[in-house]
């Protein structure tokens, strides 16, 4: 039976060599990375125990479990709060296919915020930017904001991956389908059962070849702050700062994102709203 933990599992078992845990390797190998024996060994688990973990669904892994697992897999701190889900799965704020509005302060703040603002939901749906978010990332769409439900919605990672010219935003767009792909990762761990966002999921896989190759790859990112590089069509190059917020009671984030005061980044944001 395969499951979302047995793929992680398998997927950060397979990027370690026994090299790189400290492990002399005997014999030919007919796959990359660390053996299910060998694992379990670096952990203090038993391998009968570590592969009903891989084969099953098992939420009675203990924290201590998980901990030594991490650290046998050299998890980033990410990574590490994925595995946790997957392994022992808790009760999680999650739109479960309905649509979620924004509240109408929230909206009203990221009007009144002086660079460009986005509210966004687990899925990377927008729920609702601001005149700036909307001519930085809808340069080319015909939407007013907010917008009045899925999925006439626009979404990043959707408009990235299937339609044409959706990369061409980004700087780096290999890196960026990766934080892309890892984000939505995140967000399946945080909401294992959600319609919206297995149906996106869902259609990315069968209709991305890219998409699908970097999901069974199983990149895990939170993606709460960074700079965003962009070359844009009307303002040119920026490097944005940007910090994605959690609201209250929600899935959603609120992004907001911020040029160097007197750099080139902070002249294309000023072309951008006076073009």
């Amino acid at each position: 039976m395969t499951t979302e933990l047995g793929e992680f599992l398998r997927s950060r078992r397979a990027a370690i060599s026994p090299e790189d845990a400290g492990l002399v390797s005997y014999g030919a190998r007919r796959v990359p990375g660390l053996r299910r024996e060998e694992l379990a060994m670096l952990a203090g688990v038993s391998p009968t125990y570590y592969t009903r973990l891989e084969q099953a669904d098992h939420h009675n892994a203990s924290d201590s479990v998980v901990d030594a697992l991490a650290r046998a897999l050299r998890l980033s701190a990410e990574e590490r709060v994925h595995l946790r889900r997957l392994a022992r799965p808790v009760e999680t704020v999650s739109a479960s296919g309905r649509d979620e509005e924004p509240r109408p302060t929230a909206v009203a703040m990221l009007m009144d915020y002086p660079g460009p603002a986005l509210i966004t939901d687990h899925a990377n749906y927008v729920l609702a930017w601001n005149d700036l978010g909307h001519r930085l990332f809808g340069h080319g769409l015909d939407f007013d904001a907010p917008f009045a439900g899925r999925p006439k919605r626009p979404n990043m990672i959707r408009r990235f991956f299937l339609e044409p010219g959706g990369s061409e935003l980004f700087v780096d767009p290999e890196g960026t389908a990766l934080q892309m792909v890892g984000f939505l990762r995140y967000s399946s761990g945080l909401h294992p059962e959600d319609h919206i966002l297995s149906c996106l999921v869902g259609e990315l896989v069968q209709r991305s070849d890219l998409f699908a190759e970097l999901w069974a790859e199983h990149p895990v990112m939170d993606c709460g702050y960074g700079i965003k590089r962009l070359r844009h069509p009307v303002a040119g190059r920026l490097d944005l700062a940007y910090e994605a917020m959690v609201l209250p009671e929600t899935s959603q984030r609120i992004v907001l994102y911020r040029a160097e005061p007197g750099s080139p980044s902070a002249d294309a944001l000023e072309r951008l709203h006076n073009p």
